[in-house]
């Protein structure tokens, strides 16, 4: 599909606010509310916009603190691959994982509520996976950019 930039418009306002009244997103576009909705309607059947979802703060979760995890396996067959994605997709401390090209086999971001609440994880869920190798664990200092509004991004994003 071809994206027009009124469409790259209608997207970039609804990845900022999913919430955006039809009326408001064709304001915001320079169209009238009809063309704009079937525009939308168009994006939507076609899988362009694939949803709505609510950003919600991690620390009401209990998940306030993430871990970037970076995953190496001692072996490359079907069984272990599998047994170790699906594992680690059940895990509901695991909220984002990638398969990678070279090295590290694995990137996986976690969210727990605290550095022990990491521990018990990594100890007790991740290393007993058979197949892993190597756990490399990295925090973040600070969040600069993420695609992910954070508590102070939807303000700024309005602008």
């Amino acid at each position: 599909m071809q994206l027009d930039e009124t469409d790259r418009a209608i997207i970039d306002h609804l990845r900022r606010d999913g919430r955006l009244s039809n009326v408001a997103l064709a304001d915001a576009v320079h169209l009238t509310p009809g063309p704009c909705l079937r525009r939308v309607q168009r994006l939507e059947a076609e899988g362009v916009i694939q949803g709505y979802t609510a950003q919600v703060d991690p620390g009401a979760l209990g998940q306030g603190f993430e871990v970037i995890l970076d995953v190496e396996l001692t072996a490359y067959d079907r069984g272990t691959v599998e047994r170790f994605e699906t594992t680690m997709q059940g895990f509901d401390e695991v909220v984002e994982l990638y398969r990678l090209f070279g090295s590290p086999d694995y990137y996986v971001r976690v969210a727990v509520a605290g550095l022990e609440a990491y521990e018990h994880f990594l100890t007790e869920e991740v290393i007993t996976i058979p197949g892993v190798s190597k756990i490399s664990s990295r925090f973040a200092m600070k969040v600069l950019k993420s695609w992910r509004p954070t508590a102070a991004a939807p303000a700024a994003a309005k602008r």
